[in-house]
């Protein structure tokens, strides 16, 4: 859900790994999941000044509004310069 919300149009750079994860209830076949995703801070890296670091919880309900997980983590992403749109940046080459 992550990947087709966001990071598929985004210029990703991956991730340094989670602070937090919780899985709170049970997630069963059948069940209808949503997320929520709010950005806490942002930051570009002192040492990749192209490279900016940001840190997100995330909230994922059932269909009956219950909350089964929640995790806080780190993403890096290209950093666009000031006056760039969003259509004018492209993903990094995987190589």
């Amino acid at each position: 859900m992550m990947c087709d919300a966001y990071l598929l149009d985004s210029a990703s750079l991956g991730s340094p790994g989670l602070e937090k994860l919780s899985w709170l209830k049970p997630v069963y076949p059948g069940d209808t999941l949503r997320v929520r995703l709010e950005v806490l801070e942002s930051r570009p890296l002192a040492s990749r000044p192209g490279v900016g670091m940001i840190r997100s919880h995330w909230d994922v309900m059932n269909q009956t509004g219950e909350t089964v997980l929640t995790m806080e983590g780190f993403g890096m992403f290209r950093r666009r310069n000031a006056g760039t749109s969003r259509d004018d940046i492209s993903p990094a080459p995987v190589t």
